[in-house]
């Protein structure tokens, strides 16, 4: 039959199939999801799992393109590009996140959670819930809690296992008021600096130290240009898996709560190599020759008594019953 159609109606043909072949290869949505650090670190591995996840489960509607090691800006230009759209899924510390959206602050004072089990208790229960629902009016879809770990310090200059010690030490924190509040009070000179100049601060003396996680330290490097560790614990540091609102308001509604479950997994085996990395970590850097301190408990006593004036701030910030909240919850 195809035999009898002339040239020309063959002609037709063909070309209302190439017209046709750009609509069904634009069926598939790609989402740009950038963070920070390796795609072996604890960013890394949360946001392959969602990249797989989203493949297999979501009938090819969606594929995610990873673009790690800030290779789409800093955590606040990262925050800011999912506020415009321009980026759609992100992974950050909540420093950034608190800029635009101020009650996830509360999560960073120092000393508030006991351990792990505590922090992921809280943040995943109703307390957490509450803080992820303001973020769609500030502009932002908050997907999950995920994880970087208790925050340790290191520095240049001194070992430091009493406040006196930090006192006068330029530390690097992030762009965070509570983070800078709590080294003030030490007595340190906070010094907040985007996380991508950091290494090179450090190596070049224009701060004396820094703080984060055993997973960060160590993924970063920091062993080449830091000679002591503080195994201080001084604050358990969560992370948000963000959403363009306007990539998240072109989803189905089954769509949308497949990709907070998604996230929320995704999250979960981030938080498992948190563990990993502070199981390994802490023996890495020790044999790279850095000097550890871990705090006995009365010297970390010492520190929380050191920040009273900081809590205080605090209270009057986040309202005391909201921190007992946290502080009390089982």
């Amino acid at each position: 039959m195809f035999n009898r159609i002339s040239a020309a109606g063959r002609g037709l043909l063909v070309a209302a199939s190439l017209a046709a072949w750009p609509l069904a290869a634009s069926a598939q949505t790609v989402l740009k999801f950038g963070f920070g650090l390796p795609s072996e670190a604890h960013y890394g591995v949360g946001a392959v799992f969602m990249q797989k996840a989203i493949a297999e489960r979501m009938g090819g509607r969606y594929r995610i393109e990873l673009f790690p090691n800030f290779q789409l800006g800093g955590e606040r230009e990262m925050t800011e590009g999912a506020q415009l759209g321009t980026i759609d899924l992100v992974t950050t510390s909540t420093g950034p996140v608190g800029n635009f959206v101020p009650d996830t602050l509360i999560t960073d004072i120092p000393f508030l959670f006991r351990d792990y089990a505590h922090a992921r208790g809280v943040l995943d229960g109703p307390i957490g819930q509450a803080i992820l629902d303001k973020c769609p009016s500030k502009g932002l879809v908050c997907l999950a809690w995920s994880e970087n770990g208790f925050r340790h310090m290191t520095n240049n200059r001194r070992e430091v296992k009493s406040p006196a010690d930090a006192k006068g030490l330029k530390i690097r924190t992030m762009e965070n008021q509570v983070h800078m509040t709590a080294f003030r009070t030490l007595g340190a000179l906070p010094t907040p600096m985007a996380f991508p100049e950091l290494f090179s601060a450090l190596q070049q003396g224009t701060v004396d130290g820094q703080e984060n996680p055993i997973g960060v330290i160590v993924s970063a490097k920091f062993v080449q240009v830091q000679k002591h560790l503080t195994l201080s614990g001084h604050l358990y540091s969560p992370a948000l898996v963000l959403m363009s609102p306007a990539a998240y308001n072109k989803m189905s509604p089954d769509d949308r709560k497949l990709i907070v479950q998604i996230a929320r997994e995704g999250a979960a085996v981030s938080r498992q190599r948190v563990e990993q990395l502070e199981r390994e970590g802490v023996e890495s850097l020790k044999a790279a020759g850095m000097q550890i301190r871990a705090l006995s408990p009365d010297e970390k006593a010492a520190f929380q008594n050191s920040l009273a004036p900081a809590y205080a701030e605090y209270a009057k910030r986040f309202g005391q019953a909201n921190i007992d909240a946290i502080r009390n919850a089982k």
